[in-house]
């Protein structure tokens, strides 16, 4: 059972405004593109720690912790708990918006590790197709995508989601206006 502080967006928008508190927006680069909270700082959840967070943000403030829905934020929460005065916006960004607090819309995209799977699952059932229809040389293709995917899975290295990368729709600025970078935010 977690103990951390859960707060729900009247009371973190209350100690925004008082100054009291910085939000910490955990989630990836491309969801913030989609959608953030005004002056949230942007960390990734798998960099929060809890020196991170200290030299981001500092002692003087409370962090709250936002993501989606929340479950990643109580994650984060719980990583630094002890070391740092934390709680998590119950409900993320979606009850954020749900209650009339600013959420700032951005350009809807598919996730770069579903582009990957959309166009793997095309070549092979290309590939396979041609196989069967024009000659069973194919197959070797076949072949050769499973084995990039397993040297993907094993290694994190994927050469599709780098070809997918330098496609127009992913040529995009990885974060907007104060949310870009782990900075700590002067006032």
């Amino acid at each position: 059972m977690s103990t951390v502080e859960k707060m729900n967006a009247a009371s973190v928008a209350k100690l925004l405004h008082e100054d009291k508190a910085v939000l910490l927006d955990v989630r990836t680069p491309t969801e913030i593109l989609e959608q953030e909270i005004p002056d949230a700082i942007l960390m990734p959840f798998d960099l929060v720690s809890a020196e991170r967070v200290k030299k981001t943000v500092g002692a003087e403030k409370k962090v709250v912790f936002v993501c989606h829905s929340g479950s990643r934020a109580l994650q984060a929460a719980e990583a630094v708990a002890g070391s740092v005065d934390s709680a998590v916006l119950d409900g993320g960004i979606v009850e954020w918006g749900r209650n009339g607090w600013p959420v700032k819309q951005g350009v809807k995209r598919i996730p770069l590790n579903r582009q990957v799977l959309i166009a793997v699952g095309s070549l092979l059932l290309v590939t396979l197709l041609l196989a069967f229809t024009v000659s069973k040389t194919f197959l070797v293709l076949v072949g050769f995508f499973g084995a990039a995917m397993i040297f993907a899975g094993i290694t994190g290295s994927c050469g599709m989601a780098r070809l997918l990368m330098l496609m127009p729709w992913n040529k995009t600025p990885l974060c907007t206006g104060v949310s870009c970078g782990v900075t700590t935010k002067n006032t």
